[in-house]
């Protein structure tokens, strides 16, 4: 609930200061999350390297697993069409939320709603701090990354206007569907399961930031499968060694 009243208020501060900055201020404030988001996504990728993964399932198995998952979670997501879905969602909620049928205004409310949505859900404090949270032990990690989803939504808003607030929706259902999920298995996910989630999710995080920056336009959401499957292939290599 906190998150998802940062992300509006901080959407609403950016649609207003949108409206004070020139166009090239607003590219530049993109660019600038972009590569914020980058170094976010290298230290949570880095988390490969945990010892505690590499003892569980031997020293040249986490770069595969993370591999793995990124192929699977890939053809799995694209398969299922889950970038196309949630195109069609941004685009059935800017008819709903904006009053302009304008094809260029159309495709930036869905590019807001989808980078935001990414941004806001891929990272490793959506699923580490939900977790902590369904496990009893307290929202500081969520309290803290919706402090920082509130700053970045400014910056997304003043760029992409509302349909980073669109993104709230996807904020309310992953968090507290991962919170749930948190309550549920306890303490049965193992820390080299975590950390071999974690760092699928800071390469899903490098396709983010190549969007934001305009390098390439990487399908992240047809990759979100490989966060069910990081654990998974962990858990098979653990029972293999």
């Amino acid at each position: 609930m906190v998150n998802v009243a940062t992300v509006l208020v901080g959407s609403g501060l950016g649609v207003l200061l949108s409206q004070r900055l020139p166009q090239r201020t607003r590219d530049v404030v993109t660019d600038a999350l972009g590569l914020v988001t980058l170094l976010v996504a290298a230290l949570s990728a880095l988390t490969v390297t945990d010892p505690s993964l590499a003892a569980a399932v031997g020293s040249s198995a986490p770069v595969l697993i993370v591999l793995g998952s990124l192929l699977v979670g890939g053809i799995a997501g694209s398969m299922l069409r889950i970038e196309a879905r949630l195109e069609g969602l941004g685009g059935r909620l800017q008819r709903r939320m904006a009053s302009s049928t304008d094809s260029v205004e159309r495709r930036r409310f869905i590019e807001g709603f989808l980078a935001a949505s990414l941004l806001f859900c891929v990272g490793p404090l959506t699923v580490l701090g939900s977790l902590s949270d369904g496990l009893g032990n307290g929202a500081d990690l969520l309290i803290l990354k919706a402090t920082l989803d509130g700053f970045a939504a400014i910056a997304f808003a003043s760029s992409f206007g509302w349909g980073v607030a669109a993104s709230a929706l996807t904020v309310a259902s992953v968090q507290g569907s991962l919170t749930l999920l948190g309550g549920l298995l306890g303490e049965l996910l193992p820390e080299p399961h975590l950390i071999a989630l974690t760092a699928t999710g800071g390469l899903l995080l490098v396709g983010v930031a190549l969007r934001l920056l305009q390098l390439k336009p990487v399908p992240v959401g047809d990759l979100l499968p490989a966060l069910l499957a990081a654990p998974i292939l962990t858990q098979v290599a653990t029972m293999l060694r």
